[in-house]
């Protein structure tokens, strides 16, 4: 969701009147050679690894990171800003590119809609990044349920590992919503259809192979970290593993293009790598650690976006994408929109599908104030890894001049470079212009990048340390079976991982009720879980599904297609 005015034609009108260029003019205008290029029809290619050989000597280009506050339920353009950022980069003289997220279908045909940005700042052709693409999350729900099905036919044959049936942790993914296969029985009808037992879906987006994707180097690592995947556990407590399967190396063949970031464009003709969707609260939240690298070789700026607000997905980019990529950003963008921020003063109720109150479209100082420690927190959460942060303010046309000024100087009373009024959405990259040069100024200033917490630090301290610092709580505390898992995956040898939290993406806290900079509170760790080949261990606090549902009004409703095969409704 992002800013704009009623006279703006929506988002897939705007798209589909899209002037695009050849894919292929947009990788010549790249400096890619035709050999990194597999086109996939006219406006969408896939770009082969080697271009990080070819280039190893080339500096890399300025790293931006955009992040945002605590988003309401309709999401405060952060995608939009991303794309809406990297054309403003372009319109002001800078060769860009933006590195975002393959949406699932999912969200797509459920309560969110397209993901493509919004407005005059998109990634195009829209409908094909919406629906499909060129694969990726087919190959990855192919891989995973490979494994799934060898799995179940081990214990077919004989259960030669000993797996104990009642710990696996290993379920299937399909890229729909669909709550009816959150919890199911298989294996029913006698001996030939498999041993009974019960398992579950997930959503594609929230596999650990998802992750994988978006965390892997090279094709040898992803092998690697295929095989490293645990998937159940044996009668005395020894995990299972992919490798253990035989099932590691077919997986990762079925991933032999998927691996392969994919090229696209902006409705300005700049480039877009879109590559990997792992879930933004069961994974880390963020696109492929190739993409940004391919895009950082071939690029003065190149913007990615990470997950929800910045003590989520922002705090997963630094502390895991950073660490196994070894890259750093110069820059952090943090996107808020004034209703956003009237909304965290907990006067006012943003439920997805219904009008909003009359009264955040109204002018009002008082509400604003007081839901203005989110965006001086999450300042304070982006300046925790040394690195510059620019406020960029979605606007929308209700907002006034007076309540932009008091974000500006709150803005800056928190530490951050400045606040940038956007207009991304009606105007394009000139409406964003202001935004990119300040990007250009705060990424010319020195940083002095660091992570939250060392990898030698007990998976306790970690944990502890991302709820104290970056939400705010006091404390943590942890449900019995949470202990005995951290206890068994430290004397496995996981201890070391990275920390993934799960968490609601609607508050500071784990509550989503908590608006605003919440205090006082304790983050209740319910449930540990291993992403050994991801290579994360993702605390779980409060109700965090991986398989969401349908709304009672799916978005699916309103899609269509004409006898031309002209796509409507999608968004």
């Amino acid at each position: 969701m992002s800013s704009g005015t009623n006279t703006i034609p929506s988002n897939l009108e705007i798209a589909q009147k899209a002037r695009l260029k050849p894919i292929a003019e947009i990788a010549d205008e790249l400096g890619l050679e035709e050999d990194e290029v597999e086109q996939y029809g006219k406006h969408m290619a896939k770009v082969s690894l080697s271009v990080l050989d070819r280039l190893a000597d080339r500096p890399n280009g300025k790293y931006v990171d955009v992040t945002a506050i605590t988003p309401t339920p309709l999401g405060e353009g952060k995608t939009t800003t991303t794309v809406g950022l990297g054309q403003g980069l372009g319109y002001i003289g800078k060769r860009s590119a933006v590195c975002i997220r393959q949406p699932s279908l999912g969200p797509i045909f459920g309560i969110k809609g397209g993901a493509a940005g919004g407005g005059y700042a998109q990634v195009v052709p829209m409908e094909s990044f919406n629906l499909h693409l060129t694969g990726d999350n087919h190959a990855v729900g192919a891989a995973h349920n490979l494994c799934a099905a060898f799995l179940d036919n081990h214990l077919h044959h004989g259960n030669k590992l000993e797996i104990d049936v009642h710990n696996i942790v290993w379920p299937r993914v399909v890229d729909i919503s669909d709550r009816a296969l959150r919890r199911i029985v298989i294996g029913l009808g006698g001996r030939e259809n498999g041993v009974p037992r019960e398992a579950s879906f997930d959503i594609t987006v929230a596999s650990e192979v998802m992750a994988i994707l978006a965390l892997t180097t090279s094709i040898q690592d992803l092998r690697e970290r295929l095989g490293r995947v645990v998937v159940a556990y044996t009668r005395k407590g020894r995990p299972v593993t992919a490798e253990d399967l035989k099932v590691a190396g077919a997986m990762a063949v079925l991933l032999r293009d998927a691996i392969k970031p994919n090229l696209l464009q902006t409705l300005e003709n700049s480039a877009a790598f879109v590559h990997a969707g792992p879930f933004g609260n069961i994974a880390h939240g963020n696109s492929s650690i190739l993409a940004d690298k391919i895009a950082l070789k071939l690029c003065d700026f190149v913007v990615t976006e990470s997950g929800f607000g910045a003590d989520l997905g922002m705090e997963k980019f630094m502390d895991i994408k950073c660490r196994y990529s070894g890259l750093a950003p110069d820059v952090v963008v943090l996107v808020a929109t004034i209703r956003a921020l009237k909304s965290h003063s907990g006067r006012f109720r943003i439920v997805a599908g219904k009008p909003l109150d009359p009264a955040l479209l109204s002018e009002d100082l008082d509400a604003l104030r007081a839901g203005m420690g989110n965006l001086t927190k999450q300042i304070e959460n982006a300046r925790y890894f040394g690195v510059p942060v620019v406020v960029a303010i979605n606007r929308f046309g209700t907002d006034t001049e007076r309540e932009i000024d008091l974000v500006k100087q709150y803005a800056l009373d928190a530490g951050a470079e400045g606040a940038y009024v956007s207009e991304h959405y009606a105007r394009g990259g000139e409406g964003a212009a202001e935004l990119a040069e300040a990007v250009v100024r705060a990424s010319e200033k020195p940083a002095s990048f660091r992570f939250l917490y060392p990898e030698d630090l007990s998976l306790k301290e970690k944990i502890e340390t991302i709820c104290t610092r970056m939400y705010g709580a006091t404390g943590v505390t942890y449900l019995p079976a949470a202990e005995r898992t951290i206890r068994k995956l430290t004397e496995a040898g996981y201890g070391h991982l990275p920390i993934c939290m799960a968490k609601s993406h609607l508050s500071l806290s784990h509550d989503p009720s908590l608006k605003g900079r919440p205090t006082g509170f304790t983050v209740p760790i319910r449930e540990v879980r291993l992403s050994a080949g991801a290579g994360f261990v993702y605390p779980i606090a409060g109700d965090i599904r991986t398989m969401p549902g349908l709304p009672s009004v799916p978005a699916g409703e309103n899609v269509d297609i004409e006898p031309d095969g002209t796509i409507r409704g999608l968004f």
